[in-house]
C-alpha cells in the first residue's frame, strides 16, 4: 500500500509540488468523531483523507489529487469532497491535466447519507473537466472500493492500478457480513480487472512517472513538423483473389506490429486485454503526429464487445481532441447465438454512425481483410488508406459465392467481379491512397510498416490544417456521393 505522499513524490519532478489545500471544513458533530479525526491526522501526518495541488512531470504542469488510506481508510466526507471538487474545478479553470489517485474505502460512515451524496458533485466536476477536453488520468491504489470506485475512480480517460490492489464496488468485508460467505477470491484485483478490460494497465509506482510521461506526450505535446512523403511506386495489376490470399497469411503484419514498429510513445490501453482479445486500443504518434489508435485483431471474427471497444476509442479521441487512426483487418462478424443476443447489428450501426460524424480528424487503414459489417463500421474516415493487398467486401468471397452459385468454388471469380481489391476501391473513391507491398507485406514487414507509417503521418498533418466544419462537411459529402 503506497501513501499519498509517496505517490506525489514518485510522479512529480523533484521540488515542483505546490499544495492547493486550505484548512478542511469543520463538519464533525460529536466529540467522538472529532477525536477520530485528530487521531487520523496524527497517524497519517495529513489534515484530511486527500491532498491536492500541482507540480510538473518532465516540465509539464499537472494537477494532482491523492487519497491517504491511513486517514480513516481514505474515506470521503464533506470536507474531503469539497477539497477534491475545488481542486478539479481549479484544474479545469487553469486547463491542467489531472492525475487522480484514489485509495479509499468509500463514503465516510461517520457522516452518513450526506457524505454519500458528495460523490455527485465530484463526478460532476470530473465530467465538466473532461468536457473541456482536458485529460483526466486515474491511478487506483490499494484498496479502492465503494462510492469512490463507482464515481470519480471510474471516469478516467486512462486508468491504471498498482499491482495487487484490491479494487471493487462492494468491499469484501461488507459482502461477507451481508451474505455470510466470502467474496470469491481473485475477482477484485487490479490484475483481474485488467484482464477483463475494466482498467487499462497494472503499473508499479516506480514506473508510473514514465507511463504518465508517455501518455502526456501523446495528448499534450504539439504535433511535429510535416513528415517527408514516402515514395509510392505504381501498383501492379494483381488479381483480387491473389490479394485475398495474401491478406490471410498468418505472418502478415497486423495492427500490433504497426504500432510496435511504426509508431512512437505507444501507450496500450485496455482493449488489448479484454476477454475477447479482438481489439487493440492505444495512444501513439506516427511521424510526430499524435493519435488514438484503434485496431482490429488479425484473422478473428468480431463480436459486439469488439465494436463497443471501438466506440470507446472514438469517444476517447473526441474527448481528448486527438485524431483517430483505425486499422481494419477482420475475417468478418461473429456468427453465433451469443453475438445476436448481445446486439451485434446494433453495435455495428452505432459504430458506423459515430465514426462518420466524429468531430476529430480520422484516418482508416484497410490493412488486410475487410469482410462484412465490422469492417464497414471502421471505414468512413476523412482519409482511407489501403495496403496493396487490403480488400473490402460485404462478405468473404467464399460467402458471396455461396449466395450466388451455392458453392465456394467461384470465390476467385466473385472477388474480381465485386471490385473488392485496393485498386478497384481507389477507382471508386472508397480509398484515397494505396500503400505498396513489394511484393507482399509479410515478406518485407519493416519496410512496409515504414511506408505505411509515413503515409498515415502525412494524412494526419494535412487533416489538422482543416477546420472541424470543413473536415466533417467534406467527409459527409464524400460518403453521400459514393456510387453516384
Amino acid at each position: 500500500m503506497s501513501s499519498a505522499l509517496a505517490l506525489r513524490d514518485a510522479v512529480l519532478d523533484e521540488g515542483s509540488f505546490r499544495s492547493w489545500d486550505s484548512a478542511p471544513l469543520q463538519v464533525a458533530q460529536s466529540e467522538t468523531y472529532r477525536a477520530e479525526l485528530a487521531a487520523a491526522a496524527a497517524k497519517s501526518g495529513l489534515d484530511e483523507s486527500v491532498l491536492t495541488g500541482e507540480g510538473t512531470v518532465f516540465g509539464r504542469r499537472v494537477a494532482v489529487l491523492a487519497c491517504e488510506f491511513d486517514f480513516l481508510a481514505g474515506s470521503i466526507g464533506v470536507a474531503a469532497a469539497e477539497r477534491i471538487t475545488a481542486a478539479i474545478t481549479r484544474a479545469t479553470a487553469e486547463r491542467l491535466p489531472l492525475l487522480a489517485s484514489p485509495a479509499s474505502g468509500g463514503t465516510r460512515m461517520q457522516e452518513g447519507t450526506v457524505a454519500f451524496l458528495q460523490m455527485v458533485k465530484i463526478a460532476a466536476a470530473v465530467e465538466l473537466h473532461k468536457r473541456e477536453h482536458l485529460p483526466y488520468i486515474v491511478y487506483l491504489r490499494h484498496p479502492t472500493t465503494g462510492g469512490v470506485f463507482a464515481s470519480w475512480g471510474s471516469l478516467g480517460h486512462v486508468t491504471a492500478a498498482e499491482p495487487g490492489a484490491l479494487i471493487g464496488f462492494l468491499g469484501p468485508r461488507v459482502y461477507e457480513h451481508l451474505y455470510g460467505e466470502k467474496f470469491p477470491p481473485g475477482v477484485q484485483t487490479a490484475e483481474n480487472l485488467y484482464r477483463h478490460g475494466v482498467i487499462d494497465g497494472v503499473v508499479t509506482l516506480q514506473v508510473l512517472r514514465a507511463v504518465l510521461n508517455r501518455t502526456l506526450a501523446v495528448i499534450l505535446d504539439p504535433p511535429g513538423p510535416p513528415p517527408p512523403a514516402p515514395e509510392l511506386p505504381d501498383i501492379p495489376d494483381i488479381p483480387a483473389w491473389d490479394s485475398v490470399l495474401a491478406s490471410r497469411r498468418p505472418d502478415r503484419p497486423g495492427a500490433e506490429y504497426v504500432l510496435r514498429h511504426g509508431a512512437t510513445d505507444p501507450v496500450v490501453l485496455s482493449a488489448t486485454n479484454t476477454s475477447s482479445g479482438q481489439t487493440l486500443l492505444a495512444l501513439a504518434r506516427f511521424g510526430g503526429q499524435p493519435a488514438v489508435v484503434l485496431g482490429q485483431r488479425r484473422l478473428g471474427m468480431l463480436g459486439p464487445e469488439a465494436l463497443r471497444e471501438a466506440r470507446r476509442g472514438m469517444a476517447l479521441a473526441a474527448g481528448l481532441r486527438l485524431p483517430l487512426v483505425s486499422f481494419i483487418d477482420t475475417a468478418g462478424p461473429a456468427l453465433s447465438v451469443e453475438a445476436e443476443q448481445d446486439g451485434l447489428a446494433g453495435e455495428i450501426a452505432r459504430c458506423l454512425a459515430e465514426l462518420v460524424t466524429l468531430q476529430v480528424p480520422t484516418v482508416s487503414v484497410l490493412l488486410g481483410q475487410g469482410s462484412g459489417g465490422p469492417a464497414l463500421a471502421m471505414v468512413p474516415a476523412d482519409r482511407v488508406l489501403a495496403a496493396q493487398h487490403g480488400w473490402l467486401a460485404p462478405l468473404p468471397p467464399e460467402g458471396a459465392s455461396a449466395i450466388v452459385f451455392r458453392d465456394t468454388d467461384h470465390a476467385p471469380e466473385l472477388s474480381a467481379a465485386q471490385g473488392i481489391r485496393s485498386a478497384d476501391l481507389l477507382r471508386t473513391g472508397i480509398v484515397d491512397v494505396i500503400v505498396p507491398e513489394q511484393p507482399d507485406a509479410a515478406d518485407e514487414p519493416m519496410a512496409f510498416t515504414a511506408r505505411l507509417s509515413a503515409s498515415i503521418a502525412g494524412e494526419l498533418y494535412r487533416l489538422r490544417a482543416m477546420s472541424d466544419i470543413e473536415r466533417v462537411g467534406t467527409r459527409l459529402h464524400r460518403y453521400r456521393r459514393i456510387g453516384l
